[in-house]
């Protein structure tokens, strides 16, 4: 259960941090920016674990560039 809290916790902070930093403004809601910081953790986390056969997370900047990679990824395919 404090994993899943953690997750949450890390993922609106590292979510909030990415939109910070984010040229322009990213309109969502606080449920679309904890799942934009957790998508990034887990995309930095399997992109910094490639070659291994375990996944090793990522650390808190390859998390906010992972999360600063889906908004750019969304705003160019998804939303665009």
């Amino acid at each position: 259960m404090l994993n899943i809290i953690g997750a949450i916790i890390s993922g609106l902070i590292v979510g909030a941090l990415a939109r910070w930093f984010y040229p322009g403004t990213v309109a969502m809601g606080w449920v679309a920016t904890i799942l934009l910081g957790i998508g990034g953790s887990l995309a930095a986390g399997l992109i910094t674990s490639r070659g291994s056969r375990e996944f090793k997370p990522a650390g808190c900047l390859a998390s906010i560039l992972g999360a600063m990679a889906l908004i750019f990824i969304g705003r160019h395919l998804i939303w665009g």
